[in-house]
């Protein structure tokens, strides 16, 4: 998820959607475990979208 994304969205949208990919990141984080992901650099991925989404929600 891109900045520009994040900066149209409201705070609502903002704390949803960091539920979301919290959920996310947990479920791949488990499924990690159990097996190899086909890529590994999802959970990087949503690492940072999550820590984009934390500091956009502490400055609304």
């Amino acid at each position: 998820m891109k900045q520009n994304e994040i900066k149209k969205m409201s705070k609502e949208d903002i704390v949803e959607k960091l539920k979301e990919f919290e959920n996310s990141l947990k479920d791949l984080k488990m499924k990690h475990s159990i097996s190899p992901l086909e890529n590994p650099l999802e959970i990087k991925k949503i690492r940072r979208t999550i820590a984009r989404l934390k500091t956009f929600e502490s400055n609304q």
